[in-house]
């Protein structure tokens, strides 16, 4: 029997993660998933602990993972989270923090992977980014700019390696019906600052419209195709919102979509 196809998942313990884990479980990958705590193997997920953030934990995780394996046939970097604020008033720890796990701690993971990768010709990596990559959301102005980084990064290695046959995909959801919402940092509310109003406003509206978004799945769909298909895409848009961003950049001016967004989130 030929050997299973693998993939490392990080952030895989919950949320977008999970339905990934589980869909390639099911489509009969070998799939390792990664949490920061370490937890015993279930549902045909081998569980592997990783901080994106600690040099040391990536290194043991990936050690792990070649002994097993050898070479990957698939990275999905997906571990991320969110901070809220006005950019005025975010203090700079977080906005270094935001950026730690968001694109420092995919590069943690993606370096030694691609290495390797490289050297045996072959691989797919996902990025999992964000429609807020491309359409910046008001007081979340560090996570969309970690988002837009991660598109920035997927694209100029596309370029990079060329030569090579890794196929790299951008996987861009819009919003999902997760519990993102709960690990957010929400920060501290200030009825004197000159953001209250505004802010309380587009809070309202982000924690109304994800209970309202479709689940998990259509992201764990793109992610199959991407992984699965003979040649996948560069960029999977995931979601109406999604598609409609993808439409108004190319059609409307800048102006005319800064204001879209003001009056998606009432502000």
């Amino acid at each position: 029997m030929p050997e299973l196809k693998s993939v490392l998942i990080t952030g895989a313990s919950s949320g977008l993660g999970a339905a990934m884990a589980e869909r390639m479980v099911a489509r009969g990958w070998r799939v390792f998933g990664t949490s920061r705590k370490p937890r015993p193997d279930s549902d045909g997920i081998e569980w592997i602990p990783l901080d994106v953030c600690d040099d040391a934990s990536v290194k043991a995780a990936l050690g792990v993972v070649s002994d097993r394996v050898g070479t990957l046939d698939g990275l999905v970097c997906n571990a991320g989270w969110g901070i809220y604020g006005s950019v005025e008033e975010t203090e700079l720890e977080k906005a270094r923090a935001q950026f730690e796990t968001n694109f420092f701690g995919v590069l943690r993971v993606l370096t030694p992977v691609l290495a390797s990768m490289r050297a045996q010709n072959s691989g797919r990596i996902l990025f999992i980014g964000s429609l807020s990559g491309r359409a910046p959301i008001p007081f979340q102005a560090h996570y969309s700019a970690s988002k837009a980084a991660i598109e920035a990064l997927a694209f100029s290695m596309v370029n990079e390696i060329k030569p090579f046959d890794i196929q790299v995909s951008l996987i861009e959801p819009g919003d999902i019906n997760t519990a993102f919402n709960d690990v957010m940092d929400w920060g501290e509310s200030d009825p004197d600052s000159p953001y209250a109003e505004r802010s309380a406003l587009c809070e309202r509206a982000i924690r109304e419209s994800l209970p309202k978004s479709p689940g998990p799945e259509i992201v764990a769909d793109a992610v199959e195709h991407a992984l699965t298909a003979k040649r996948a895409k560069l960029r999977y848009a995931v979601g109406r919102e999604a598609t409609l961003v993808g439409l108004g950049k190319r059609l409307f001016t800048d102006r005319l979509n800064l204001w879209t967004i003001r009056d998606h989130f009432g502000i």
